[in-house]
């Protein structure tokens, strides 16, 4: 009777063990906490797009070839009071009449003086109200190809510029062909003074454009012993990048008999 009392002890005791065993539950495996849903990737800003409107009209007209006091530059915008109708060469005082030489320059820059347009187009401009005499010393010349393409180019206080349209006669903006190439210096009001990589006498007036818009003759030279002025190379001049509106559109240029018209309107675009 003790023994089967001992052996029943022992059973109950494995029976109990086994039980509490198989009821444990087991511990729950560590886990990683689930990653946080990407964040989505900021909108790209709208594109600038144009509206059409006419923000700035535009009529040219300039004898490259002799002096015509029928030359003019005409413009009007959205700019209260900043409009010239024919504006023109004063003949008594050679400058502009009707000051379109300052007023421009409220369509030519923003509020944070960037530039809105091709500053090389406003100094073309400009030769069309002031003596031809102007665009002598500044070697101005105009051509059109045999595709319909006009190429017009001159140097003005030690800067080359060359303005180029498409084969229908079209000035592009804002990234139309509009170059500009730093070829010398001026001290006051000249005579310019340019390096001789680019003219054979050091003057505007030998100033040889085959070179100028060579990219094989590198820039960065002092232009002559005389000054710290070094030229440069060959850039784009068209609307500054971080300028509050840009132009868009285009001009309507044409070429005949040395006479060179550019009209039409364009639209500001703000970025």
């Amino acid at each position: 009777m003790k023994k089967m009392t001992w052996l029943s002890m022992v059973a109950i005791v494995l029976l109990v063990a086994f039980v509490a065993i198989g009821c444990s539950k087991p511990a729950p495996v560590a886990q990683a906490p689930a990653a946080a849903p990407a964040a989505a990737a900021p909108a790209a800003p709208a594109a600038p797009v144009s509206d059409g409107s006419q923000d700035l009209k535009i009529s040219y007209r300039l004898n490259t070839a002799a002096p015509d006091a029928e030359n003019y530059f005409s413009f009007a915008g959205n700019i209260r009071y900043m409009v010239a109708e024919k504006d023109h060469a004063d003949a008594t005082t050679g400058a502009s009449a009707l000051g379109s030489t300052h007023l421009f320059n409220a369509y030519l820059y923003d509020v944070e003086g960037k530039a809105t347009l091709s500053s090389g187009l406003r100094g073309l401009f400009l030769f069309g109200v002031t003596p031809y005499e102007q665009i002598v010393t500044d070697n101005l010349q105009a051509s059109k190809a045999a595709d319909g393409t006009i190429t017009i180019q001159y140097t003005h206080r030690g800067t080359a510029y060359r303005i180029t349209t498409d084969k229908s006669g079209k000035l592009l903006f804002p990234n139309g062909s509009f170059e500009m190439r730093n070829v010398g210096y001026i001290v006051g009001g000249g005579p310019q003074v340019i390096s001789k990589d680019f003219s054979a006498d050091g003057t505007a007036a030998t100033v040889d454009y085959a070179k100028v818009w060579d990219s094989s003759v590198a820039g960065g030279k002092l232009v002559d012993d005389k000054s710290d002025k070094k030229t440069g190379n060959i850039v784009k001049n068209i609307a500054a990048a971080d300028a509050q509106y840009f132009f868009d559109g285009a001009l309507q240029a044409a070429l005949d008999n040395g006479v060179l018209t550019i009209n039409g309107a364009l639209t500001a675009v703000h970025r």
